[in-house]
C-alpha cells in the first residue's frame, strides 16, 4: 500500500535559469543532436519519435509570436525553432517571462517539448522515406505523475509501441494521441526513436 507523499510543489516549479538553459540543452537540442547521429545508420529504416504532453498549447504558451512560429509547418526551420528558444532564454535571463507571455511554470521544459515537436515535423519532411511521427501514450500512472495517471505503464507502452511497429506506409509528420491522429498544435513531448 502507498502511503501519501508530502508534494512540495513550490521547490518542483522553481526556475532558474541554469535549469532553463540545461532542460532545452538535454530535451531539445539533445535530442536533434542523437537524431543527426543515428540518421545516417538508418537508412531506410523508418522510425517515430514518441512524445507526451499533458496540457493543451493554447494555455501553455500564451506567447503568440512563439506559438505562431512554432505552428507554421510551412516556414518552420531549424532556425526558426532556436530562435523561439534564444528568445525564451533571453526573456527568462532578463526576468521577463509574465512580460512577454512564456508560461508561468515549467516553462523551460514546455518550451523544450514543444520546439522537439515542432523539429520532429521537420525531421519528417527531410526524410520522407522514414516515419517520423509524434505520439502521446496518455497521462501514465508512474511515479512522475504520483500514480495519477489513466493509463497502466503497460497499456501507454502498448499504445507507443503499436504505432512503433506500424505496417510501412503509414502518414509521417502526425501527432497521435494513444492510437488516434488528433490535429499537430505545439504540443509538450520527449523524444525517444524506436529503431
Amino acid at each position: 500500500m502507498q502511503k501519501d507523499v508530502e508534494v512540495n510543489w513550490s521547490e518542483m516549479l522553481t526556475q532558474t535559469y541554469e535549469l532553463a538553459e540545461e532542460c532545452i540543452k538535454t530535451n531539445y537540442y539533445g535530442t536533434k543532436k542523437m537524431t543527426k547521429a543515428f540518421v545516417p545508420l538508418l537508412h531506410a529504416i523508418r522510425f517515430n519519435k514518441s512524445c507526451q504532453y499533458f496540457f493543451w498549447p493554447g494555455e501553455l504558451i500564451p506567447n503568440e509570436w512563439a506559438k505562431g512560429v512554432l505552428n507554421d509547418a510551412e516556414k518552420l526551420t531549424e532556425e526558426r525553432i532556436e530562435e523561439v528558444l534564444n528568445e525564451f532564454l533571453r526573456d527568462f535571463k532578463e526576468d521577463m517571462l509574465e512580460t512577454k507571455c512564456w508560461p508561468p511554470a515549467l516553462s523551460a521544459y514546455i518550451l523544450s517539448k514543444a520546439a522537439l515537436n515542432a523539429y520532429t515535423r521537420i525531421v519528417a519532411k527531410k526524410y520522407p522515406n522514414f516515419c517520423v511521427n509524434c505520439i502521446c501514450p496518455g497521462f501514465v500512472k508512474t511515479d512522475m505523475t504520483f500514480n495519477a495517471g489513466i493509463f497502466t505503464v503497460d497499456e501507454a507502452a502498448e499504445n507507443v509501441m503499436r504505432l512503433a511497429v506500424f505496417p510501412s506506409g503509414i502518414p509521417s509528420g502526425l501527432f497521435f494521441f494513444s492510437q488516434e491522429v488528433t490535429p499537430f498544435r505545439v504540443q509538450l513531448a520527449y523524444a525517444f526513436p524506436y529503431l
